[in-house]
């Protein structure tokens, strides 16, 4: 089997490992994507199980990503192979096969994938991440900003072309696997303002 195909399926099976879904059986015996946002993340682990938990399932998140691309690249393949490699951890994440292919959005196995490629760039990004998060409390808001900026973060500090285009596909795959979220924050940005609005006009 070529190395590169094989740095794939490497990938593809650390992503799948669910993660959530095993620290929340083991900790309250429910699945975690039955319950909350039912996003099989850390930040659902951390909001319907605790902290702790949340943390755990982030940081093994974090290493999925980090391990895909570490493997790739201690198996001497072409630059491609690797991100492909990351990208299959990505939708591993996702889709895992070891969880009825019904997984996180992959936020974590992010990080851990651009903390190897671009690890400056990648920690601004948390950086950016962090204040509209403790501001407002919304990760997935505050997520999806960051990762908007990261492709810019990579041109400025690593000057690389084919990093920045690999990060682009990643913020599209994203984008499309969080639409339903996205609808959502501005549904409950409108209806929120809809209500400031009413209390206005009765405080006159």
């Amino acid at each position: 089997m070529p190395l590169g195909i094989l740095s794939i399926i490497i990938g593809y099976l650390l992503g799948s490992i669910p993660t959530a879904y095993i620290v929340s059986r083991i900790r309250k015996g429910i699945d975690i994507r039955n319950i909350g946002s039912r996003n099989m993340g850390g930040a659902n682990v951390m909001r319907e199980i605790g902290a702790r938990e949340g943390v755990l399932v982030g940081l093994i998140d974090i290493a999925k990503g980090a391990g895909a691309i570490l493997i790739a690249q201690a198996l001497n393949i072409s630059e491609l192979w690797v991100f492909g490699a990351g990208f299959a951890a990505l939708v591993g994440h996702n889709f895992p096969v070891f969880a009825r292919f019904r997984g996180g959005r992959g936020s974590a196995t992010i990080i851990g994938i651009f903390l190897v490629l671009a690890p400056e760039a990648m920690l601004i990004t948390l950086v950016v991440v962090a204040i509209p998060f403790f501001t407002t409390r919304k990760f997935g808001a505050a997520i999806l900003i960051g990762f908007a900026l990261l492709p810019l973060f990579i041109w400025l500090l690593e000057g690389w072309l084919a990093l920045v285009r690999y990060a682009l596909v990643i913020d599209v795959f994203m984008l499309i696997r969080n639409l339903s979220g996205i609808k959502q924050i501005v549904a409950k940005g409108i209806i929120e303002d809809m209500i400031h609005d009413g209390q206005r006009k009765k405080i006159k």
